[in-house]
């Protein structure tokens, strides 16, 4: 196996906890007051939109208005939707040794899929790891979001390896496959447990990068 020079992780559902594999969404769904019988009509609406969400075409708080108009509902127009989800992600404490000590062998860097400004929010909230990133690729900044081909080749461009040289951690498989195909090495992290999430990424890690670089 080629050595790892660079380490991408995601941040929903790896560098920290946000609504993947959890009922969040649907509890989000009720504080808006948002009837059980419609939710799969606002759930097909969000659909639509969220390429042009994570490609920063379109503001998550844009979703109320558009809700409104759609299924005639009567949300406050005010209501700040992207704060509130912010509000309900959580630190993966866990993980941050795994990535200070990562960062202290290679390279380390962020390969997201963002909303507008989430990004931003995200790191005033201070959930993300204490970490000087290397590289920082925000699907809403560099308006191509995963698993489409482009924001794979802006992240090997960016990192400046070899593709057989990067890892790649992710907690959707769909995000990993364009990777594999591209030569880079990847390991997909299971955001249902973030216990055991991060019991098996640091086995991996050791395996991998730590004990290749006391050996090198």
């Amino acid at each position: 196996m080629t050595a790892i020079s660079f380490v991408y992780f995601d941040v929903g559902g790896v560098a920290i906890k946000d609504f993947s594999d959890t009922d969040q969404w649907e509890r989000t769904l009720d504080y808006l007051g948002i009837p059980r019988s419609l939710q799969s009509e606002v759930n097909k609406i969000f659909k639509e939109k969220d390429d042009a969400m994570c490609e920063g075409k379109f503001h998550l708080d844009e979703y109320i208005p558009l809700l409104n108009h759609r299924l005639n509902l009567a949300i406050p127009t005010g209501t700040l939707l992207q704060k509130y989800v912010i509000a309900n992600f959580a630190v993966n404490k866990g993980i941050h040794e795994l990535i200070a000590e990562t960062k202290r062998k290679v390279k380390v860097g962020l390969l997201t899929d963002m909303y507008k400004d989430m990004f931003n929010d995200i790191l005033k909230k201070g959930l993300l790891p204490p970490t000087n990133w290397d590289v920082i690729i925000d699907s809403s900044v560099v308006g191509v979001r995963k698993p489409y081909e482009e924001i794979y080749k802006i992240a090997e461009e960016m990192a400046g390896v070899k593709p057989e040289e990067i890892l790649f951690i992710d907690n959707k498989q769909k995000n990993l496959d364009p990777a594999v195909k591209r030569g880079w090495q990847t390991h997909r992290y299971d955001s249902s447990n973030y216990r055991l999430a991060n019991q098996l990424l640091a086995e991996f890690l050791q395996n991998n990068i730590y004990k290749s670089s006391q050996t090198s």
